[in-house]
């Protein structure tokens, strides 16, 4: 994505949106082969479960389901676009680029694509939350992955 389309707040703003009302991998699985963490913020609506399929070092599949708020489920549905199929090294490194700019630190905005539609979340702390818990989710089950290993 262009860099002068990041800068817009209308295109920002639709992806937000686009991703809300047509959220991606929104389908849970009863294949008992996925990981699975159910997160919930006590200050917002968001009660949502991710899943996911990590294979030998491999991000096979993320999906999530769940009730939540425009942010939180453009943020995960951006997310399970960016980190399927990607080995856990490179997501780890997305990961930690989409937190550095939640938290207003140095980031790399061209390894986050759409996902930096979140670049500005960081100037409303109680939205904090809503655009980490997907995030937060799927880290918790590279780690256990990588426990496994």
């Amino acid at each position: 994505m262009a860099n002068s389309l990041l800068n817009d707040p209308e295109i920002l703003r639709e992806l937000i949106m686009d991703h809300y009302q047509y959220p991606h991998n929104h389908k849970l699985t009863e294949d008992a082969s996925y990981a699975s963490v159910h997160m919930a913020s006590d200050s917002c609506i968001d009660d949502i479960t991710v899943q996911s399929k990590i294979e030998d070092g491999v991000i096979r599949d993320i999906r999530f389901d769940g009730v939540a708020c425009t942010i939180s489920t453009a943020s995960t549905s951006m997310m399970t676009d960016l980190l399927k199929g990607k080995k856990v090294e490179e997501a780890k490194g997305i990961i930690d680029n989409y937190f550095g700019m939640i938290d207003a630190k140095e980031y790399d905005p061209d390894v986050l694509e759409e996902a930096v539609a979140f670049k500005n979340v960081y100037r409303q702390a109680n939205r904090i939350k809503c655009a980490t818990i997907g995030w937060k989710a799927i880290s918790q089950m590279i780690d256990e992955s990588e426990k496994e290993s």
